[in-house]
Parts: structure tokens; C-alpha cells; sequence
């Protein structure tokens, strides 16, 4: 795509860090929404807890990418935290909607994250985005998540929601911890096993963003995971293999409840989810296997 404007939120994140970095080297005006005055230039003013955002700060862009909110697994989830979870993305994502809508020219693309958690546990069963939310507290979240930035849609901005995997990283997320407790000789698979995580490399997570970006025809859920969503079990031995290390504590579902609380029935169910209107729109991925992912982590 030529050069454009465009505004990030979350932008200190995982995900967003790499995304910025991404748009700047090939030449992009990257505006970062921050929780606290804008000290520069590049800088927009926002806060999702009391719904404001400058959006005067935002005139002239053309794309937008929504990615904060508070990490699922950061902390147990206590009544507070879950709360935290719930409005750190829809009151955000409201305030975000109805921001871009009020401009005299709003952008043309609001990407705007979502996640896997939306399909809840799926066992075996493979989904795309025509499936529809299942039970549960995140799913909960996600539809509201997306239903939240209806103003923009309403608006005329062509509103896409990047409802992302699990992303391979040895900087954050879930596999930032599972890395140094494999090289340490004591990982293993948790629980059966038998669940299925629907993992996406951070390249290529960062690569199908922009693709969302840029791709017209692309609106409404998009999948981002890699094709082939692997077993507990099979991540397990694949990370044993590449780090040369053994893979024989496995943790039992008991004392991941006792850990995770809540949560740990999130890890234990899984999602078989599969990127079908990614593929069909012709994205290509530089690491689509779960072994490729590990090895470029």
C-alpha cells in the first residue's frame, strides 16, 4: 500500500510494537493513542476508562488499528480483574467507534482486535468466521468487544475485526512463559493434551493486519491464525524438539485450577479455529506451521 496515515492504539503491546516498527520502515505516519498527554508529535491523546478521545488528534488518517486492552492472562481472574478485562475493550472500542464517526472525514478502515476466545471451547470441531459465539466469560467479551464498534460501521468505515490466535513469541503472550520453562527442561503438556491451540508467529500476525488494512474487500470477522491449528500435545513435542529439550512434566488439570482459577478452563478447552476468509483473500504466510512459528520465536 503507498503511504498513509495511521493511528494505533495499544501500541506498546506485543502486538503493537512490532506493528509500528512494521509501518514506520516502509515509510508510513504512525499517530500512537496514549493514556496521558501527548508529549509528541506523533502522540493522540485518549482514555477508554472515561471514554474520551481526541479526536481532533485523529483528522487525516486513514486507517486506524485497535489493539488494546487488558491482558486475559495477566492476573487470575478475580471479579475485579474480569471487570478490567470486559471494559478495557468495550469501553474503549466504544469510545474509539464514536470518535472516528464524528469526524468530518473518518477513516476508511478500522481494524479493530478481537480473539479466538469468541468461538469458546470447540473440541475437535474446526470453525471459520461463519461460526457462531459460544459459552462462557470471554466469549461474552468478544461479542460485546465487536458490537461495540458499531458506530463506525454505521459511520461508513469499512470495520474489521481481527479476532487473533495464540501469538509465538519469546516477548510476550502465552509462549513468552512456556519458552524458559521448556529450555529449563520442565515443560509439558497441560492437561489431556488432546486441546487444540490456534496459534499465529508474530510475522505473520503483523503481516495479516496490514493485509486487513489494505484489502477492500475484507470486512466484518477475520480469523488470524496460522492454517493448521495444533493439539496441546503436538505444540508440546514440537517445542521439546526444537529446544533440544525434554518434555515429561505434564501439568495436571487440578493444579492448573488451582493456579489459573477461572482461566484454566480457557486453557483446557481450546479453539480448532481456522483462517478461512484470510486464505480465501489470498494472504500468504511466512510461517504457517507451528515448528516454523517456534523457530522463528
Amino acid at each position: 500500500m503507498g503511504s498513509m496515515k495511521i493511528a494505533v492504539t495499544g501500541s506498546t503491546g506485543l502486538i503493537g510494537t512490532e506493528l509500528v516498527r512494521s509501518l514506520r520502515a516502509d515509510g508510513h505516519e504512525v499517530l500512537r493513542l496514549v493514556r496521558r498527554g501527548a508529549d509528541a508529535p506523533d502522540e493522540v491523546e485518549w482514555d477508554p476508562a472515561r471514554q474520551y478521545v481526541d479526536a481532533a488528534g485523529l483528522a487525516g488518517c486513514e486507517a486506524v488499528v485497535h489493539l488494546a486492552g487488558a491482558g486475559v492472562a495477566d492476573h487470575r481472574w478475580t471479579a475485579a480483574y474480569k471487570k478490567e478485562i470486559r471494559d478495557s475493550r468495550v469501553l474503549g472500542t466504544a469510545a474509539l467507534a464514536e470518535a472516528l464517526a464524528s469526524l468530518d472525514t473518518p477513516p476508511k478502515v478500522l481494524v479493530s482486535g478481537s480473539a479466538v476466545g469468541y468461538y469458546g471451547s470447540t473440541g475437535e470441531r474446526a470453525v471459520d468466521e461463519s461460526a457462531p459465539p459460544g459459552d462462557g466469560f470471554l466469549p461474552s467479551v468478544c461479542v460485546e468487544w465487536e458490537e461495540a464498534a458499531a458506530p463506525a460501521a454505521e459511520a461508513g468505515i469499512r470495520t474489521v475485526f481481527a479476532r487473533t490466535g495464540l501469538v509465538v513469541s519469546r516477548r510476550g503472550g502465552a509462549w513468552a512463559k512456556l519458552i524458559p520453562l521448556f529450555r529449563a527442561g520442565l515443560g509439558g503438556r497441560l492437561g489431556s493434551g488432546r486441546q487444540y491451540w490456534s496459534f499465529i508467529a508474530l510475522h505473520d500476525e503483523v503481516a495479516a493486519l496490514r493485509f486487513l488494512v489494505d484489502t477492500e474487500s475484507l470486512s466484518g470477522p477475520v480469523n488470524l491464525t496460522a492454517p493448521e491449528p495444533v493439539t496441546n500435545r503436538e505444540a508440546t513435542e514440537v517445542m521439546s524438539r526444537v529446544l533440544g529439550r525434554p518434555a515429561l512434566l505434564p501439568v495436571p488439570s487440578a493444579a492448573l485450577r488451582v493456579v489459573l482459577g477461572e482461566a484454566a478452563g480457557d486453557v483446557l478447552a481450546g479453539q480448532r479455529v481456522v483462517p478461512a476468509a484470510l486464505l480465501a483473500a489470498g494472504f500468504r504466510y511466512a510461517f504457517p506451521s507451528v515448528e516454523a512459528a517456534l523457530r522463528a520465536a
